[in-house]
């Protein structure tokens, strides 16, 4: 899970370096996330697809070995176009995470432990966020941000190669019913998560060029920004997903984490004129928003159709990844109009949409009675 997002929190943790060596302006910064996560939202059902027929060990090292290519294809772009290109490459093993990784859940961890072991590949992710935002954008600082890129490389190489020969083999490929078409909960949490991800894309994508621009903050420490979210995610994601994994309580959890990511949103609208509130703000983003997506993760789970766990999972992944493609470019073009405030403003309406859309199915299935 780390490595598959690897390479877009990278270019949000060095984009400062990024705009000053290759000269890109933060709307194509903005690009690089909509460009990888076009892709991921593209191909995620086809992927879940892959995944229920082949199986999650297959997957698994085809998603590190791409991510590694993706990796070392960013780290010798010569310009914006390349870059494009390179990003787009490693949107595939977006499209593969989360149908493999829940689907090795569901095989091998009995129920009682799902809530919490999804939370634990969830928080994978952001433990991609720290890396990129502390090791490796320091090592930036001494190395170039190639050098930081080209690490990350070599780490996922490694990671492939271990893949290969320590994950348990898969059981014969079969074939499976496809579903394009969400139904039920899934439609739902489809519509919640692709407006959650406008919200956490624009501030995965943005919050360290805020920091540079706007707060006067040094690229090591707007980098650390990045690696707050980071790690207050993993705490997030850990703890509210072993919370989920009560059927009852997983129903109303994505609302009111919603809710909490409003306030974040408004603390980094607050923090132009205080600046030290955006160290809150990115604390509270990784609590509230990014643990919301581990939630509806853990919900897929507990609802999804015998033998399509990788197909739902894929379909509600679809609808986050679309969120992380239109997020960016809207706020970039308030970025470079110089109105950020406007532009937190707006994550803030997203996550507002996502708690209305979460708490209106939340009530829905109280009135029907329905039960996992």
């Amino acid at each position: 899970m780390a490595f598959s997002m690897m390479q877009l929190f990278l270019l949000g943790a060095l984009g400062p370096r990024l705009v000053a060596d290759l000269g890109v302006s933060a709307t194509v910064l903005g690009l690089t996330t909509t460009v990888g996560f076009t892709t991921a939202a593209v191909l995620s059902p086809i992927g879940g697809r892959v995944v229920d027929r082949v199986g999650p060990r297959r997957c698994l090292v085809a998603l590190l070995a791409v991510a590694a290519v993706a990796l070392a294809l960013i780290g010798t772009a010569p310009g914006s176009g390349f870059l494009l290109a390179a990003v787009a490459l490693g949107g595939v093993p977006q499209a593969l995470a989360n149908p493999a990784t829940n689907k090795a859940i569901l095989a091998a961890v009995p129920p009682a432990r799902r809530g919490s072991v999804t939370g634990m590949k969830q928080s994978g992710v952001q433990l991609g966020a720290f890396a990129a935002g502390l090791p490796l954008a320091a090592l930036a600082g001494l190395t170039g941000w190639r050098g930081a890129v080209w690490t990350a490389t070599g780490a996922a190489v490694v990671a492939a190669v271990w893949a290969a020969r320590a994950l348990p083999t898969d059981p014969p490929a079969k074939s499976t019913p496809t579903v394009w078409v969400p139904r039920g909960v899934i439609a739902w949490l489809m519509v919640f998560s692709l407006l959650l991800g406008c919200g956490i894309a624009s501030v995965n994508t943005y919050l360290s060029l805020y920091g540079t621009e706007r707060l006067g903050l040094g690229p090591t420490a707007a980098g650390a920004l990045v690696a707050v979210l980071g790690v207050s995610g993993i705490v997030g994601r850990l703890g509210w997903s072993k919370v989920a994994g009560h059927p009852g309580r997983a129903v109303w959890l994505p609302g009111s984490l919603a809710v909490g990511a409003v306030a974040a949103a408004l603390l980094l609208v607050g923090s132009a004129s205080a600046g030290p509130l955006v160290w809150a703000a990115a604390l509270a983003v990784g609590v509230f928003a990014v643990a919301a997506n581990a939630v509806s993760m853990v919900l897929v789970m507990q609802r999804a159709a015998p033998g399509r766990a990788g197909q739902d999972s894929a379909l509600v992944s679809a609808g986050f990844f679309a969120g992380f493609a239109i997020g960016p470019p809207l706020f970039g073009m308030l970025a470079e109009a110089g109105r950020y405030a406007g532009g937190w403003l707006l994550v803030a309406a997203e996550f507002t949409g996502a708690g209305l859309v979460a708490l209106l199915w939340a009530a829905r299935e109280r009135r029907s009675g329905v039960r996992p």
